[in-house]
């Protein structure tokens, strides 16, 4: 198990992971440390505990909008091919967005689910 020190808003945390998940932890830091900034930009200067609960909300509410509109997106693929006519022409790039989004949101649920 790997150990890695993240840097959020200008405190150190020592946190464990699988070996290879060091850089895509420190990128989850760095999106943390971001919507900090952004609150400290938005409203000054806060708690600790305030600031990381409203950058967690945020980016929860990120992650909630994203499986409504995976949803919304499987649900109208469900009823096109439920239905018997072809499927509507759909961007390429827009596809491979979705999974990628789904595939993300699959794997933030997972770590967020108890053990």
């Amino acid at each position: 198990m790997a150990q890695v020190t993240l840097r959020i808003n200008g405190y150190a945390y020592m946190l464990g992971c699988q070996d290879g998940e060091e850089k895509h932890l420190q990128a989850m830091a760095e999106a943390v440390e971001g919507r900090i900034e952004g609150i400290k930009t938005a409203g000054g200067q806060s708690g600790e505990a305030r600031m990381l609960a409203m950058a967690a909300l945020m980016m929860a509410d990120d992650l909630f909008e994203a499986e409504l509109k995976l949803k919304a997106a499987e649900a109208r693929l469900a009823a096109a091919s439920a239905d018997s006519s072809p499927p509507p022409a759909t961007d390429p790039k827009l596809g491979r967005k979705l999974g990628k989004l789904a595939v993300r949101a699959e794997e933030i649920a997972a770590r967020l689910e108890p053990n």
